[in-house]
């Protein structure tokens, strides 16, 4: 049987995982385990200059985090090692001499200097940037020359004209006449560091990928890798180009303010299938359009021939929408609601820790019944100890004078809303209790429903303000209810 697929995720390590690069993920990942295939990360670090310690491994935790981690990696390893472009300089060295043999390639020995005039001079002349070629005619023994001279040197890839078309997975038939618009690229730089593009061809071929899904600002470069392949002799992988990941008003993501690194929303408590769904909602590549997507479905769902050229505009102001229907999922799963409580519990001794929370304010049932109820009324576990929710968690310090201030049938009040608590337990709803509520009243003497209302709100919060009074109650549900109210008549 064929092996199933293998694709490469190639980010470079000089800072955070932003949703531009998750999406490329998500979609390499996704198309691996469609097809049974392969999944690798490997590192990019080529450009030691700009090299960040430490993000490449925040890289691979942030796909772990999103849920969609490598088979191979430099963290887990695997029969195509290194991971890790630096680690495989031999490589690129024996691709370049072998170049340098056949003479696609030469050795160019032009300054930095000299080379950064050019580009003057070209930018004079309004045209764009490019090498002249000069070293592309020394002879052998004007190479051994300067060789012996001890001259610094690079190699440069030559281009060709004539390119072959090839047939891109998303964009069609497609080719770019390298030649006619660029120098002949540099493949080995002075420190014996190859650029990009000797790099991913090397290693995409000693790596057995089978397609290669990157971004399309690529698309124009794919016609001189081709050359590479071919000058080589090497079977080049498949291609698909993905469309851009702009703002919903077809700019680029900034990534200036920081607002688009994952690290921030895994800080901010989105849950990465929130993104996973938004990043997947705003591209192609799926039957229909539908919010709450889970990473099975979009697996199920996906096809690389619906991958539309059109730029994915993504709306990050829908994002809260979006976790709502994750979070309500979530909540609504018997494994993962537990994941929430411990979540929620912890959430509520870090911001109410210094105030008087309850023991069993913390209880799992307890917990468990406020995400129930507010299940579809948040968008974020967090919002359940905004200041709005505080009564959940701390109970009131109330005593029965400052309720008798409201009025003097503080206790009639009290022993009528305990008994409606006992007969009610089953079924709380704010429906239900607003019915009940307006009758109680009418059993009081003189207490009018405003002031019955603002006593209930005290005793059971020890706040003038918050969500109404039967919302209030059903979330406490009737047993913290009770409690409350009893405490606040006996002391």
């Amino acid at each position: 049987a064929e092996p199933g697929p293998r694709v490469r995720f190639g980010p470079s390590p000089t800072g955070f995982l932003h949703l531009g690069g998750l999406r490329t993920a998500l979609y390499n990942y996704i198309f691996a385990k469609k097809h049974q295939g392969t999944f690798i990360l490997r590192v990019e670090d080529t450009d030691q200059n700009r090299v960040v310690p430490g993000a490449a491994e925040a890289i691979e935790d942030m796909l772990g985090w999103a849920g969609i981690p490598p088979d191979e990696s430099p963290g887990r390893g695997g029969p195509r090692g290194p991971y890790v472009q630096s680690l495989r300089l031999e490589l690129y060295r024996g691709a370049s001499a072998a170049l340098l043999a056949s003479g696609a390639a030469y050795r160019c020995f032009c300054t930095p200097q000299r080379l950064e005039l050019l580009r003057r001079e070209a930018l004079r002349c309004q045209q764009t940037p490019r090498y002249d070629n000069r070293c592309r005619h020394l002879t052998p023994a004007e190479v051994a020359q300067k060789l012996s001279q001890g001259l610094d040197c690079v190699v440069r890839f030559r281009l060709e004209k004539g390119v072959e078309p090839f047939q891109d997975l998303v964009y069609g038939w497609n080719k770019h006449e390298v030649a006619e618009v660029e120098g002949d690229p540099v493949i080995l730089k002075g420190d014996g560091f190859p650029t990009y593009h000797l790099a991913n061809v090397v290693d995409d071929h000693y790596m057995c990928i089978t397609h290669v899904l990157r971004g399309t600002e690529w698309l124009t470069s794919t016609s001189k890798h081709l050359l590479l392949y071919k000058a080589l002799g090497w079977e080049p992988p498949q291609f698909g180009h993905l469309p851009l990941l702009l703002n919903k008003d077809g700019g680029k993501l900034s990534k200036r303010q920081g607002d688009i690194f994952l690290e921030r929303f895994a800080r901010d408590g989105f849950l990465p299938e929130a993104l996973l769904d938004i990043i997947t909602n705003c591209g192609s590549g799926f039957a229909e359009k539908q919010m709450g997507r889970t990473l099975e479905e979009l697996i199920s769902q996906f096809e690389i021939g619906r991958i539309t050229t059109h730029s994915a505009l993504l709306d990050l102001e829908m994002l809260p929408e979006f976790n709502r229907i994750h979070l309500t999922r979530h909540i609504e799963n018997e494994g993962l609601r537990q994941r929430l409580v411990r979540e929620l519990q912890g959430l509520v001794k870090h911001v109410y820790g210094d105030q008087q929370v309850d023991p069993e304010v913390l209880e799992k049932d307890y917990v468990e019944r406020v995400l129930l109820l507010r299940k579809g009324h948040i968008s974020h576990l967090k919002n359940l100890v905004s200041s709005d929710y505080s009564y959940l968690w701390v109970r009131p310090s109330v005593s029965r004078q400052n309720l008798q201030t409201i009025s003097a049938e503080v206790d009639e009040i009290g022993k009528l809303v305990i008994g409606l608590m006992t007969r009610q337990a089953a079924a709380l709803t704010v429906q239900e209790l607003n019915k009940d509520l307006k009758s109680l009243q009418k059993q009081t003497r003189e207490t009018k429903y405003s002031s019955m209302m603002q006593l209930l709100r005290l005793a059971l919060t020890g706040q003038q303000h918050g969500p109404s009074v039967a919302e209030m109650m059903v979330t406490l549900g009737p047993k913290e209810v009770s409690g409350r109210i009893h405490r606040a008549l006996s002391s």
